[in-house]
């Protein structure tokens, strides 16, 4: 018994000396957070409207629409969906959504400190896109259902997100199921929300990209974020240049990787990843 807790008050330790965990800000707690995160573990994602001003989603669009060219390879990703990979290295302008201290107030709740940004996306929904397949987004995660959900996600609407425009089919408390289970057309709702909303659902809650039968595409910024100790889907230490990386805010390096999962899951040559931005 001596010997785990010693084990366990180990792996708790901040060791670091110069670059200490970063402590949540005022602002990632509220009784709003509260109220949000009740309904996320109760259905398995929640919409919140509003985050964002209309100049704010017309500055993502001037930025981001010109950067995206191609269309995706196959059926999951859409061959009627344009995406933009490697958002981080190409603009700034969807920094303070990926840092949003709503939804980071959320995952404080959810996750242990120092949880991680997965991957970062810009997708636009063409007209005459079909529904994407059903999927949930930390199944690449293989460990059996029903379980914690070991990644989240969230989905800012950049346009309006309507019935006839592909807005996000989310199947509500499906986080629950087990690895049996599968949606059912009379188990979803679409998440129709206006330009500035997000919603935001547990990486173990089944869902998928809507079809799209209007005349217009439908933009969406996509951060999705893991467990500190579970592998990111994008690799920004490879993608993101130091300068870079300096231009971003200590919540977002954190977010990236430029931090230490206690006790050292995360180090470079034994030292904190920050110490790489001072050489």
């Amino acid at each position: 018994m001596k010997i785990e807790g010693n084990i366990k008050d180990y792996s708790d330790r901040d060791l670091a000396k110069k670059f200490k965990q970063l402590q949540p800000s005022a602002d990632r707690k509220s009784t709003l957070i509260d109220r949000d995160f009740k309904s996320l573990m109760s259905d398995g994602y929640v919409i919140i409207k509003g985050l964002l001003t209309p100049s704010q989603c017309n500055d993502i669009k001037t930025t981001c629409l010109p950067l995206m060219s191609h269309k995706g390879r196959n059926e999951f990703e859409g061959e009627r969906t344009q995406r933009l990979y490697n958002v981080l290295a190409k603009t700034r302008c969807i920094d303070s959504l990926a840092d949003h201290p709503r939804l980071l107030g959320l995952m404080d709740l959810m996750f242990r400190p120092n949880f991680l940004l997965s991957q970062s996306q810009v997708i636009n929904i063409l007209p005459g896109e079909k529904q994407q397949a059903y999927h949930y987004d930390d199944s690449f995660y293989q460990i059996p259902r029903p379980r914690p959900p070991l990644g989240a996600a969230s989905i800012w609407a950049i346009d309006d997100f309507t019935e006839e425009n592909g807005a996000t089919v989310v199947v509500p408390a499906s986080h629950k199921w087990d690895g049996q289970q599968r949606p059912t057309p009379d188990s979803v709702i679409k998440a129709v929300m206006p330009a500035g909303s997000v919603i935001f659902f547990l990486g173990t809650t089944w869902h998928s990209g809507g079809e799209n039968h209007a005349k217009s595409p439908r933009l969406a910024v996509t951060h999705q974020y893991c467990e500190a100790f579970m592998r990111q889907q994008e690799n920004y230490l490879l993608e993101l240049k130091k300068e870079t990386v300096k231009k971003l805010s200590p919540e977002l390096r954190a977010l990236v990787g430029y931090s230490i999962h206690s006790p050292f899951m995360g180090m470079v040559n034994g030292q904190h990843p920050l110490r790489l931005l001072d050489e």
